[in-house]
C-alpha cells in the first residue's frame, strides 16, 4: 500500500495543483472583466504554482517516458545501436538534471540568505525556487531508473529475440 502512495506522490500533486491553478486563474478572469480589479496576490500564486508544475511534471514524464524524442532517428539503429543512443542520451540528460539540482539549490540557498520575497503575497522566494533542485534531483533519480530499465529490459528482449519468442 506505501509502494502505490509513493508512485502515485508526483501525479496526486500535479492534480491537485492543477485545479487550484484553475481556480487561481479563474477568479482572476471574473475579478478582472466582472468586478473590474481582481487580486494581484492570484496571479502571483498561479505564477509559482506552474513553476512547480513544470519541475514536478519534468520528474513524472521522466517515469512515464513521455518526454519528447525523435523515434525515426533511433529506428534505424540495430537493436545494440539503440541501447547504446539511449544509453548516452539518458548520461547528457543525467548531467543537465544534475547541474539544475546543483545549481538550483545554490540559487535557493542564495536567495534563503538574501531574504528575498515575493512582491504580493510575501512568501520567500526559497520557496519557489525549491522546485528547482526538486525537479533536477526527481528527474535523476528516474533517469538512472530509465538507465537500468534500458539494459535490464534490452538484454531480457535480445535474449527472447534470439530464442525467436
Amino acid at each position: 500500500m506505501g509502494k502505490q502512495i509513493d508512485e502515485k506522490a508526483e501525479e496526486i500533486f500535479l492534480v491537485l495543483t492543477m485545479a487550484a491553478l484553475v481556480l487561481l486563474i479563474f477568479s482572476q478572469v471574473v475579478g478582472r472583466y466582472i468586478l473590474g480589479a481582481a487580486p494581484s496576490w492570484t496571479e502571483e500564486l498561479a505564477r509559482y504554482i506552474h513553476i512547480w508544475q513544470v519541475w514536478v511534471g519534468a520528474s513524472y514524464a521522466v517515469k512515464k517516458g513521455e518526454h519528447i524524442r525523435i523515434q525515426a532517428f533511433r529506428n534505424l539503429f540495430s537493436h545494440h545501436g539503440r541501447r547504446l543512443l539511449d544509453s548516452a542520451a539518458l548520461i547528457i540528460w543525467f548531467g543537465l538534471a544534475l547541474f539544475f539540482a546543483i545549481f538550483g539549490t545554490k540559487l535557493v540557498y542564495l536567495s534563503y540568505i538574501n531574504g528575498q520575497i515575493s512582491p504580493a503575497i510575501q512568501v520567500p522566494m526559497w520557496m519557489v525556487f525549491v522546485a528547482i533542485p526538486v525537479g533536477g534531483a526527481g528527474m535523476c533519480i528516474r533517469l538512472i531508473q530509465q538507465y537500468r530499465y534500458v539494459w535490464t529490459a534490452a538484454s531480457t528482449e535480445s535474449i527472447q529475440l534470439e530464442k525467436g519468442a
